[in-house]
């Protein structure tokens, strides 16, 4: 377990008690952690950011939602929240083939953010070119890549998560890396 997971168990069951401060506490920690899960599990190319970003916002207002009803129950609170987030993100894809609606580009929030419009430009070529590359692994996979990678947890976060073990999810992880690599090789 990490140390950033154990940190948030006893600030977890503060919010939970109703402290605010710990509520606010708590958000602001877990939100970066949720948007960048929400948008590797979201296709950010197709459906824009603000699909990612309102997900992650649901996903928020559940866990704030839950707070009152989280026990302990040997899990760590990340698990709990990314359980949410998984839930959340399902959510979206079924709705989303409901709908069939098809959306519109988004429009940036902040017009200045430093770079040159050739260096955005990159970057969403290689934020493109990496959903791309996760797209084509196995389910199982992508879940761990991202959760690992993205989500910044432990083997041991993610085994409980996926009711796995962490050598499994190693295993795993070590797989679909050698995967993407070799697919990355042959597209050069």
């Amino acid at each position: 377990m990490t140390e950033a997971s154990t940190d948030l168990e006893p600030v977890a069951k503060a919010a939970g008690a109703g402290d605010q401060e710990a509520i606010a506490t708590l958000l602001a920690c877990i939100q970066p952690k949720v948007i960048r899960y929400c948008r590797a599990r979201i296709n950010s190319a197709r459906q824009g950011y603000a699909s990612a970003d309102d997900v992650a916002q649901d996903v928020l207002l559940a866990v704030f939602t839950a707070l009152p009803s989280y026990r302990d129950t040997g899990g760590t609170f990340l698990a709990f929240v990314f359980g949410i987030a998984a839930h959340k993100v399902a959510d979206f894809h079924r709705k989303r083939q409901r709908d069939r609606a098809t959306t519109t580009a988004e429009i940036p929030e902040r017009t200045d953010d430093g770079d040159s419009p050739e260096q955005a430009v990159l970057q969403a070529e290689m934020r493109h070119m990496a959903q791309e590359l996760l797209s084509t692994l196995p389910d199982a996979h992508q879940e761990i890549l991202v959760h690992r990678v993205i989500g910044e947890m432990s083997s041991e976060q993610v085994a409980e998560l996926l009711s796995s073990t962490p050598g499994a999810v190693r295993v795993a992880q070590h797989r679909a890396l050698a995967k993407l690599r070799r697919r990355l090789s042959t597209r050069r």
